[in-house]
């Protein structure tokens, strides 16, 4: 399927489940996905999961990969992003190949070391824009320039403004947090309507996950999955042409007894 195809897509957050959801869809659809994972568990699940159309970092190194910048001073060795010492940060890998784990080659597509360490992002891949943050996107690659994705997927307001200069001009926004806030989706809807970005929310409500205890159940009489919460968020990101500032409850009917 190709529903997504040469589309990039930044999916970050806490949500470990709703994020892993998203990513998975826009891989099989054909998208270039780079996603946070904060534990190297999580990281080495989503690794798994998604194959080698998905990059995988924690969250302290995402400006890192979509610049090619040395990771944060400080962070954990174990949370490496692998960003290689060539000029382009691709590792020491032959053009077109991405080093593995046990130091061997596959082809360009973000194939992830075990440990959960990712590799940055790949210009020919994931880039595909020359422009700058702030202006529209052409197709080609660029030397110099960051890294720019036309869907980004966040938590919330505060976890997207800083990467909101990654984003090309006509992409989306979609926060996944359960409450965003109405009115700060509507702000922040109006502030990059200029650079006709398209921001958007879904609310998550009643959502099934691992280890959660019982709650109680919505007036569909069950609780949801992170399955369903990606699909609404992808319809917003990709489908909703001619929306934003929305706030789509993904709840059951919590919302509307």
């Amino acid at each position: 399927m190709t529903k997504y195809a040469r589309r990039k897509a930044l999916v970050f957050g806490e949500a470990t489940d709703i994020g892993l959801a998203i990513a998975k869809r826009l891989v099989e659809g054909g998208a270039s996905v780079l996603l946070t994972a904060r534990t190297e568990a999580e990281r080495a699940h989503a690794v798994a999961e998604l194959g080698s159309a998905a990059r995988v970092v924690p969250p302290s190194a995402v400006e890192a990969a979509l610049t090619g910048a040395p990771g944060p001073a400080g962070a954990d060795t174990n949370d490496s992003t692998g960003l290689g010492d060539g000029p382009t940060g691709l590792g020491d890998g032959p053009t077109g190949t991405t080093r593995l784990g046990d130091g061997s080659t596959g082809p360009t597509g973000l194939v992830h070391d075990p440990t959960g360490a990712a590799d940055p992002i790949d210009p020919t891949d994931l880039t595909g824009s020359t422009s700058p943050p702030g202006t529209t996107g052409t197709t080609g690659t660029s030397s110099t320039g960051p890294t720019t994705v036309g869907l980004l997927f966040a938590d919330a307001i505060p976890t997207a403004r800083p990467l909101l200069p990654y984003v090309e001009d006509g992409g989306a926004v979609v926060l996944t947090a359960p409450t965003p806030c109405p009115d700060a989706v509507r702000a922040l809807a109006d502030e990059l309507a200029a650079r006709g970005i398209r921001v958007n929310a879904v609310a998550p409500g009643c959502i099934e996950a691992p280890g959660s205890g019982a709650v109680p159940l919505p007036p569909l009489g069950r609780l949801g999955a992170a399955e369903e919460v990606a699909r609404a968020a992808l319809f917003l990101a990709t489908e909703a042409t001619f929306t934003t500032g929305a706030r789509l409850p993904v709840d059951g009917g919590l919302g509307h007894p």
